[in-house]
């Protein structure tokens, strides 16, 4: 291979670098049991952008004494925190809430492959 050769493959390789996207895709579940008497409704959300799992206006519904497994795909790195009410009363609420507006203590986590621990929504 002569030396032209070679800047022209390493120019290639410099310019394929510049393309490749800064995201790269991820995936984890989340484990959840409903532990409350009534039926709940969830929803994950993005904290790092404007996103939201199952989202197009749906939401995960669990019935009471249901637990779930909520594979999704993310970007690696990204935080994802759960926001969960009861179904027709969205003052009862877990975690961020029913459209990422509250505040919460551990109820976010880390796009980075695997599986969360069972989160288990008690009264």
């Amino acid at each position: 291979m002569s030396f032209t050769s070679v800047r022209r493959l390493a120019a290639a390789f410099s310019l394929a670098v510049l393309f490749v996207p800064a995201a790269q895709a991820g995936d984890v579940t989340f484990a959840v049991k409903n532990s409350h008497p009534n039926a709940m409704r969830l929803e994950l959300y993005s904290q790092d952008r404007d996103y939201v799992w199952p989202g197009s206006g749906k939401d995960f519904y669990l019935d009471d004494g249901e637990t779930k497994q909520l594979p999704i795909s993310c970007n690696e790195g990204e935080s994802i925190c759960y926001g969960a009410w009861v179904d027709g009363d969205e003052g009862t609420y877990w975690g961020v809430g029913p459209g990422n507006k509250e505040k919460c203590e551990d109820c976010c986590y880390t796009c980075s492959g695997g599986e969360t621990e069972e989160i288990d929504l008690v009264p």
